[in-house]
């Protein structure tokens, strides 16, 4: 029987010639499964509202095509609600530009090059706030105050002039500044998206006015590769930053650090609660090791598998994530919190429509009730399957930490990006049942 193998997706996010040793794509456009952008027009009725619930599963099965991929995420992480109209979502997408030109405006007038088409990779001052004099950042922001867009000094000379700074929130900023260069030149450098100067200034605009925008996380390495593909799928760069910001609202708790804690610990400890549930002689194995604290796995978790899988790959893992994680109230969840809670109470007894909802979300909702604990993300599954999967090679060749380290890190290119969703799925559903019967 014929078999369709599907179109290859590489053509879209094109490798550099002399990059011959990235991770092979296994994602494949295939007419019927992946979601085509004739399909996508069809899910929307003429006013605008979206049939979320056959968007999902059609993204489960087949993926998305990149041609529609922004548009579509933009959905899938909450920038817009399915229920909308489409003269209410242009009224929110040009509202939502119009805030971040004042973010980045605000930023521009501490620091010239923001916009500029130009970034740093060297520190611009201590934690002291005392100016440091590079020569070449000294060079670069006098250039980039020259650039300006009306060629006065429109108050960025005084971001520019090399002072001490006083005020603590402006002083974290800049200290962040450079570490965003260093992190923006070593983001998908095999793309040949990233040989332009100008995309990788975007990438550093976008991160320097997101960590500006989070005072609370500001920025943190492994930010940049959670960033990067939307502005790659989406050209409008504050369209780009809107994405990433709604990625954030998910991962942020993992990048929030204080003097005793870093976020993703937290995670990292429902991992190895969910694996001491599903595969008790493997966790005891780590343990025994001293990898109880799962340490092991922080990256998987923080840049959401972006090193194991190619750039396209991940892309297509991210979209099944979001897609069976969808929440169709997920938009106000973000724009509305205090009316989200207030729906929520008031449908209390009623069940949500669960045909709108991802099928992780709706086995969620199955268990879930008053007083329940929030669920853990499929995230943790899919690390938790991945470690399932290397269950027998962990427990015979790892005789320490190194190992568990060799291991994992042998997996790159290696993944299927589908049947590590699948695998989350069962173990997520394993995982509920015997939750339930330890509870009873």
């Amino acid at each position: 029987m014929w078999r369709d193998h599907g179109t290859p997706a590489d053509s879209f996010y094109q490798v550099r010639l002399e990059c011959t040793d990235v991770p092979k794509t296994r994602f494949r456009i295939k007419a019927g499964k992946t979601l085509s952008a004739r399909k996508w027009r069809a899910a929307f009725t003429s006013e605008g509202y979206l049939d979320i619930g056959k968007t999902l599963s059609r993204i489960y099965r087949g993926g998305i095509h990149p041609s529609i991929r922004g548009e579509v995420w933009e959905f899938l992480l909450g920038c817009y609600d399915p229920k909308s109209t489409f003269e209410e979502r242009e009224h929110i997408r040009q509202r939502k530009r119009a805030q971040y030109a004042v973010l980045k405006e605000k930023c521009r007038t501490m620091f010239p090059m923001i916009g500029s088409g130009r970034f740093i990779t060297a520190p611009l001052i201590t934690e002291n706030g005392d100016p440091i004099l590079d020569p070449i950042t000294l060079q670069e922001a006098q250039a980039a105050k020259e650039l300006s867009s009306d060629g006065q000094q429109n108050g960025a000379s005084a971001g520019c002039e090399m002072v001490k700074e006083y005020d603590k929130r402006i002083i974290q900023w800049k200290l962040s500044l450079h570490q965003i260069g260093l992190d923006v030149v070593r983001t998908d450098r095999t793309l040949v998206f990233y040989e332009k100067q100008e995309n990788l200034a975007k990438l550093w605009d976008i991160l320097s006015v997101y960590a500006w925008f989070d005072k609370d996380v500001n920025y943190c390495q492994g930010m940049s590769d959670l960033c990067s593909p939307m502005i790659i799928l989406l050209d409008d760069e504050a369209d780009a930053f809107w994405c990433f910001e709604r990625l954030m609202r998910r991962l942020r708790g993992n990048f929030r650090c204080t003097e005793r804690s870093v976020g993703v610990e937290a995670q990292l400890s429902n991992l190895a609660s969910v694996t001491q549930v599903i595969d008790p002689k493997l966790h005891h194995h780590l343990e025994t090791l001293g990898g109880g604290d799962y340490l092991f796995a922080i990256r998987m978790l923080m840049v959401l598998f972006r090193r194991e899988f190619s750039f396209a790959d991940s892309l297509y893992l991210w979209e099944m994530m979001w897609a069976l994680e969808y929440d169709p109230d997920l938009f106000l969840m973000y724009e509305d919190p205090d009316l989200a809670a207030e729906k929520s109470e008031g449908s209390k007894g009623r069940a949500k429509s669960t045909r709108q909802c991802g099928k992780f979300e709706r086995e969620n909702l199955k268990v879930g009730g008053k007083g329940a604990e929030a669920p853990l993300p499929i995230s943790v599954f899919l690390v938790a399957s991945v470690l399932k999967d290397k269950s027998t090679k962990l427990l015979t060749e790892a005789k320490g930490i190194d190992d568990v380290v060799k291991i994992l890190n042998d997996i790159t290119g290696n993944l299927d990006a589908k049947k590590a969703c699948t695998g989350a799925m069962k173990l997520h559903k394993k995982y509920l049942k015997k939750a339930a019967n330890a509870n009873r």
